[in-house]
């Protein structure tokens, strides 16, 4: 099983706003860049590679506030411990990244998306991530969530290749090193 990453980040290496605001990533108010109009980035070749999602809490909320529940396909896995119920076919589970990872190989998943912040760390230190695609949007913000945030020692990553945007975006993809990081 493989299990990746596929996120935007300001290029100050935040995910969101403190408060969770995404404001800062192109699109977010629902205007398209013309330019762009029909640049997915490769999100949907990755989403098309994948067959199961894993998000934490503040990635559900999130998507759920959009009105519209865009992974009708997929099998989708929300980690929380305060959540007591989720819709759209969702499942709610609160246990370990390790645990999570085994029972989802067990099931026969074949490529795993992780979503969020804390859900991307904890399964980083973890050492279950296999490959990181992240794209640079060329904003500061100055603070915010921070994608990974603290680590206890490296992580290393192999560079697998990297491409630049018309827009300023940069999109940099890795394989890592399956390593605890804690």
């Amino acid at each position: 099983m493989k299990a990746s990453v596929y996120i935007a980040t300001t290029l100050d290496g935040f995910i969101a706003r403190e408060n969770g605001d995404l404001d800062w990533l192109p699109g977010s108010d629902g205007t398209v860049d013309a330019d762009l109009e029909n640049e997915d980035f490769d999100y949907n070749t990755f989403m098309d590679s994948t067959d199961t999602l894993v998000m934490g809490r503040n990635t559900y909320e999130m998507i759920t506030s959009f009105g519209h529940w865009p992974y009708e396909n997929k099998r989708v896995i929300v980690l929380s411990s305060s959540l007591t119920e989720v819709e759209n076919s969702a499942e709610l589970k609160s246990c370990p990244p390790e645990d999570l990872y085994n029972e989802l190989e067990r099931s026969g998943a074949k490529h795993v998306y992780i979503d969020g912040g804390k859900t991307i760390q904890g399964f980083l230190r973890a050492g279950l991530i296999d490959e990181i695609t992240i794209t640079k949007i060329p904003v500061l913000i100055g603070t915010g969530i921070s994608l990974f945030g603290p680590l206890e020692k490296d992580c290393h990553l192999n560079h697998i290749e990297t491409k630049s945007y018309k827009n300023g975006f940069v999109q940099s993809k890795y394989n890592a090193l399956r390593q605890h990081v804690l």
